[in-house]
């Protein structure tokens, strides 16, 4: 079985969870026959998370680019295993730059799509994947390709329910405190704009600044 065989490289590189589905049609413009996906989650340092208090830390920003780089080389070993096989395969960095319009606050595909339909977690009141083993500590990146791969876990279908933990972190207010159901856009309950205004003022930390506090906050996230 591929997934099989793909889900141990992904593991002895480092990889936390692995899944795969089937997204009905390709996001990419004119690459049709993309529409499987490789959902890749990269757990975050707990000890990492635990110096994060009322702002971000160098620490945590180094750490974040790190896993970024983590999953990037972990998407060329799939890549390299699909082609191998005959197939094609479509890289989505973990960041990556927005897509045509610069002020929509979005990649070219969004991680979380993948995530979700793979099993591997549900959408949070924060916007962000949180996921049974590791709550929203992870970060993502995703393959798309025309071979044909089946989803291996169930779909989770939850939510955050009365908890709003991380809407009072948010320094920005983006966080409406809303569940997220499917079909909702994310300006139904989340401002990524705010999001993305806050990050800037923590320009002395690094270029490309993060935040994480809503992360540091969710109480699914156990900071042992």
């Amino acid at each position: 079985m591929l997934e099989r065989e793909i889900e141990e490289v992904l593991k002895r590189g480092g990889a936390s969870l692995v899944g795969f589905c089937d997204l009905g049609k390709s996001p990419i413009k004119n690459q049709e026959g993309l529409r499987y996906a490789v959902s890749i989650a990269y757990k975050l340092s707990n000890a990492v998370l635990k110096t994060i208090e009322e702002r971000p830390t160098l620490s945590y920003f180094q750490h974040y680019r790190a896993v970024n780089a983590r999953l990037d080389s972990l998407v060329l070993d799939v890549i390299r295993l699909i082609e191998n096989e005959g197939y094609n395969a479509f890289p989505i960095a973990a960041s990556q730059s927005t897509n045509d319009d610069k002020s929509a606050y979005r990649g070219v595909f969004a991680h979380k799509t993948a995530a979700c339909l793979s099993g591997i977690g549900y959408i949070g009141k924060n916007a962000l994947l949180l996921t049974e083993e590791y709550g929203s500590k992870v970060r993502l990146a995703t393959v798309l390709t025309d071979m044909p791969l089946e989803r291996q876990r169930e779909i989770i279908v939850k939510g955050c329910g009365d908890c709003d933990i991380c809407k009072k972190a948010c320094p920005a207010g983006a966080i409406s405190g809303k569940n997220f159901e499917v079909g909702m856009a994310r300006e139904d309950f989340f401002d990524a704009e705010k999001c993305s205004n806050n990050m800037k003022t923590y320009k002395d930390i690094g270029r490309g600044a993060v935040c994480g506090l809503c992360i540091k906050a969710c109480p699914k996230n156990k900071l042992f």
